[in-house]
């Protein structure tokens, strides 16, 4: 009697499918994303099922009239649903690993394992690395969008423009110039550091927003955002006295308080996280003070699009001597925007997030 054996072709995709899980589950923004509106990272698959490279996200605003008591008519009085859309476009990311003969005799289902921890680590820090580009992203068009980094200084300015009721430079709004470098150098390090009177400043211009910021819920209603901020601004915000007695006397003070962690923070309804990856834009604030961004989300803030989910690929190279496998997947990461006008060429505002700058004084 012959025993039945698993289709190699069956294996290789609960092997994709694994990995495709596993590294998205490890990431360090999973908490955070979702399919909802409710998310601050909304996830799409639309386009694992149907052709196309672009996705169109339905952004959401809270409804702002006062509603109808009493007998009097409902009918006629009712509130537009205000929606607008921001346009994705996906990619194809892919790498691979090469391994002689002499160095792993294996099989190609047993390479894919070989290999599958250093891809897996790889596909991870990709994706971290696009999210935190994206927060800083500016759109330039519909369907366009640029990092920072590869933004002129005229796309900075149309930005900083474009989201003045979004967008906080140091501790006060005053701070503010429609010139963005001339905004930058209005931070400096006695003044502007992150401090809990900027995240709770930041919190207000989310609420004051048009339209509003939405806050993000959990259950039992809880309303929260989230700041992302780096490194060097989290070591003044951890080192603001306000900051730590809060952190010392009105949090759990054993082993699982955050001063004690490096774990998450809370301040006035705000998660505070800190990512190693976000840097600083360089000496351009006041006197040379260096400036980082920091980021308060709330509900679509970015999109995450997938295409295609993770697959793998085996090929043999010299004749036979080595082998290859390659991970690949289709997807887009990009920070939601909504233009104020409907002919495409308005003005562009980031739908979730308030932009913070902040002085940082190096190590």
């Amino acid at each position: 009697m012959a025993d039945t054996s698993t289709s190699t072709r069956l294996r290789v995709q609960q092997w994709d499918d694994d990995f495709f899980s596993e590294y998205v589950r490890e990431s360090r923004f999973k908490t955070y994303m979702g399919t909802d509106e409710n998310s601050i990272i909304q996830v799409k698959e639309d386009l694992t099922k149907k052709r196309g490279d672009r996705l169109t996200y339905n952004l959401v605003n809270r409804l702002t009239n006062s509603g109808i008591t009493g007998t009097a008519n409902l009918e006629g009085q009712e509130e537009s649903l205000s929606q607008r859309a921001h346009l994705l476009t996906v990619d194809k990311i892919r790498n691979g690993v090469r391994i002689a003969e002499m160095e792993e005799v294996k099989s190609a289902i047993d390479l894919r394992d070989a290999a599958r921890s250093q891809l897996k680590v790889w596909i991870a820090e990709k994706t971290r690395d696009q999210i935190v580009s994206s927060l800083g992203a500016i759109q330039t068009a519909y369907g366009t969008q640029v990092t920072y980094a590869n933004a002129t200084a005229a796309e900075r300015n149309a930005w900083v423009v474009d989201n003045v009721d979004r967008v906080l430079f140091g501790a006060a709004t005053s701070n503010y110039n429609a010139t963005y470098s001339t905004a930058l150098a209005n931070c400096d390090t006695t003044n502007d550091l992150l401090t809990p009177d900027a995240i709770s400043l930041m919190k207000r211009l989310a609420q004051a927003a048009s339209p509003k910021i939405r806050p993000i819920m959990t259950k039992g209603d809880e309303e929260w955002y989230v700041l992302f901020a780096g490194p060097l601004a989290m070591k003044a915000l951890k080192s603001n006295a306000t900051f730590t007695q809060a952190n010392r006397e009105a949090r759990d003070r054993g082993k699982d308080n955050p001063l004690f962690k490096g774990a998450d923070y809370v301040w006035d309804g705000v998660i505070v996280r800190e990512i190693p990856e976000i840097t600083n834009l360089g000496t351009v604030g006041a006197s040379s003070a260096r400036v980082e961004q920091a980021f308060l989300c709330g509900a679509q803030a970015l999109g995450i699009g997938w295409a295609k989910r993770t697959t793998s690929k085996t090929k043999e190279f010299d004749y036979g001597d080595k082998h290859g496998v390659a991970i690949e997947e289709i997807r887009g990461i990009e920070k939601l925007h909504f233009e104020t006008g409907n002919d495409g060429s308005a003005d562009f505002v980031q739908h979730g997030i308030v932009t913070g700058h902040f002085a940082v004084v190096a190590d």
